[in-house]
Parts: structure tokens; sequence; C-alpha cells
């Protein structure tokens, strides 16, 4: 009759280590019914659910395995488990996950100890913790630092929107993004991800800075955050802002387009997932000829926004075609999508504003970015505490795979 144990490995690492442990249990035939492993700073802990074909080769296992463990300085510790609580285990591998992400500007043993207190009183547990930030050097200082970890849970929930609002509550006080979302098949083969423009992918609303050269910039903006609140409807209010526009030349467009800053982390964000396959879109509320330029400039792939209407080069006041608004960006995406033959849950929407709700409410991986207090009780996924590059930890990317030759131009700086 076989026996099963459990193998755990600690000490400092090696070269080596694995092969000679594993070739010890090949020896005797052993079957590998799990194996995990973590290195932290030089320091290994390695486990190993085995079973022994032969009860009598244990003992000779545990000696072998006690004295290469001698030989290296490592501590081996050899429990068996019983059959019965090991399919009980094997059973237990149907349950729900999800995956939690902490980003933030660093991570503390305060921040991590409040999610795993949330997540036990959910009779949820912690399968695994992973780094998903590069090393952080304690002689350089970084010019716009970020830490991040992910935590993959098993279980449900007892109750799932209670326990987003304790995210959302803990996330406001303690400075750090917390994302919460199911692991499936779809969670790492994403293909679309869209984008709102204003206030998301770049530093202001476009609109506003139209506005300054009406002179009718307070106007404007108290009709823009009104929108953007959820206070009134979007078409209404856009509208209204458009025709105090009336007068601007359009020589004057391109030259606001090229003058607003793009948000931070913005062309790191195109650059990498450009580079691993993904197709990029901007579904905005605000105007053609600042999402042209972007589009151009990002390497997006697709663009749908609204467009001013000019006779003799000069701004009307009103927008040609329909209007894009919240239900529109949703509507765009779906088609998008379609397009593209993938499913909603293989899409990524990022937005600020109560307009993209919609559209962040039906993709696979829906995310508040800086967004206003009502889309943050609303989305599931908030982003703020670090730049748009924080969007690339959130969906599951590891430092190493973010495009390099951008991310290290900025990193560090010597203090």
């Amino acid at each position: 009759m076989s026996d099963i144990v459990l193998i755990n490995i600690t000490g400092r690492d090696r070269k080596g280590l694995d092969a000679k442990f594993t070739g010890i249990l090949a020896e005797y035939d052993v079957n590998i019914l799990d194996i995990g492993q973590a290195v932290i700073h030089n320091h290994i802990s390695l486990g190993i659910l085995a079973e022994i074909p032969k009860a009598e080769d244990f003992s000779s296992i545990f000696k072998d395995m006690l004295f290469e463990g001698h030989k290296m300085e490592l501590k081996v510790d050899i429990q068996p488990i019983e059959s019965e609580n090991y399919e009980k285990w094997v059973h237990a591998q149907g349950k729900e996950r999800r995956i939690i992400t902490l980003l933030g500007r660093r991570v503390t043993a305060r921040q991590i100890s409040a999610v795993a207190a949330i997540i036990a009183q959910n009779s949820l547990n912690i399968d695994s913790i992973t780094r998903m930030t590069g090393r952080i050097s304690l002689i350089k200082s970084m010019i716009n630092p970020r830490a991040s970890i992910q935590l993959s849970v098993s279980g449900t929930p007892l109750d799932l929107r209670d326990m987003r609002r304790q995210f959302m509550d803990l996330s406001q006080k303690a400075g750090i993004d917390i994302s919460f979302h199911v692991d499936n098949i779809y969670r790492k083969n994403m293909k679309l991800v869209v984008f709102d423009m204003d206030s998301t992918l770049i530093q202001t609303e476009v609109i506003v800075e139209l506005a300054k050269l009406a002179n009718v910039e307070e106007q404007v903006k108290k009709i823009t955050e009104s929108a953007m609140r959820g206070e009134i409807d979007f078409k209404e209010s856009f509208r209204k802002r458009v025709a105090l526009l009336k007068g601007i030349k359009e020589e004057h467009l391109g030259q606001i387009a090229k003058n607003i800053p793009l948000t931070y982390g913005a062309d790191l964000v195109a650059k990498t997932l450009k580079g691993l396959g993904y197709k990029l879109g901007i579904l905005s509320g605000g105007f053609t000829f600042m999402g042209e330029y972007l589009k151009e400039r990002l390497e997006f792939d697709y663009m749908y926004a609204n467009e001013l209407d000019i006779k003799n080069g000069v701004v009307t006041g009103e927008v040609k075609g329909e209007i894009v608004d919240g239900d529109q960006k949703a509507i765009l995406l779906r088609q998008l999508a379609q397009k593209e033959n993938i499913v909603l849950e293989q899409t990524i929407a990022v937005g600020d504003g109560a307009n993209d709700l919609p559209m962040i409410s039906i993709a696979g991986l829906g995310v508040a970015f800086n967004a206003k207090p009502i889309v943050k009780q609303k989305a599931s996924n908030t982003l703020s505490s670090v730049g748009l590059d924080g969007l690339l930890y959130l969906i599951g990317l590891h430092e190493r795979e973010i495009k390099h030759e951008v991310l290290q131009a900025n990193q560090y700086s010597y203090g």
C-alpha cells in the first residue's frame, strides 16, 4: 500500500537543490502529486506532496532526505498525510477562485494584514501570494515608485457585495488600490482594451481647453463636472457645452492636441499591450481631432469620438452625427468584440466618468481610473494610487513582461 507524505525543504537557496532532492525521490519511483517553490532573498521554501508506491521505502527516503538536507544546511520536514485528508483536498479543487491585486506606491504589512483579515472573514483561503513589481532598491530612489502583490484565493465569499465594500473602504483609508475579480479562463486570454480619453489617456478634459479659447471656461467646466457626476444627461450637457465653443478657429485644434500631456504611464501601457498582441481602442465622449492624434501617437487600432462641425475654418457650435455617450460606448465595445471575434469576457474597459460605467460594467475587466466617487462605488476595480501603467499589474503582468526600455528610462534616480 502506498504512503502520502508532505515534504518541506527550507533554507539558503543554491543551484542543483531541486535536482538533488527530486533525484532521491526518483530512486524510489515516487509520484509527485503537487509541488511548489518560492525564493525570497536567496531563501528557498520548497514543498512536495508525494506518493510513495511502497510504504516500506518511507524510512529509507526519510533518512536520505534528512542526510542530504544536513549536507546542504537545509531544514527538511516530512509529514505523513492521511489518505482521507488527501481526498478532501483533491475534491476541494473545484472551488471558486478569485484574484486580489494590491497596488500602491508601497505595500505595507498593515495593508496586507487588513486585506487578509477581510479574506478570512469571508471564509476564503489564500492559496498563493506573488510579487508583481520588481525588486526595490534602498540606495536609489524611484521617481514614480509602485509596489504590487497578487493573491490567489479560493472559496465562495459569504457576502460578495459587502466584501467589495470592505475593500473599497480599506482602499480609501490605506491609500492603496485593491482589485478583486474572478479567476477564469478569460483572465489570461484578454484580447481587447478600450480607454476613455479625457482624464484617462490624457490629463485633462479637452472641452475645457477649448472653452479657454472661447472664454467660456467656467460655464463649460460646471456643465462638465455635473455630467461626470451623473447629475444630468450626457447628450444634453454635451450639446450645451459644444454650443458655447462657437467661433473657435480650426487651426487651433491641432495645436491643442499636441500640447495636452498624456496621463503618466499611458505610453508604457500602449507599447506593452501592443507588444503582447492586444488590440487597443479609444471610446470617447470627447472629440475626434484629439482622438485621431492619440490613435496615431500611441498606435491604437480603433478610435470613436464626437466630430465638431466646422464651416469655413470655424467651429459652428454643433456636432456631426450621433453623440458618443455612455450607452453608445457599450454598443461600440460589443461591436468591436464581435469584429475581433472574441467574447466580452476577453475585453477590458478603462474610464473615469459616469458615462464610462456602461462599458466598464459589461467588460470582462472594468477599471475605474482616477474616477469620480459615483464611478468608484459602482466599478469592481479601481486604479488611483499610481499612473495608468498600474493597469498592467492589475491584469496580471509581472514587471519582467513590461516594455523595459520605457520602464527603466523613468524608474530610478539617485537620491
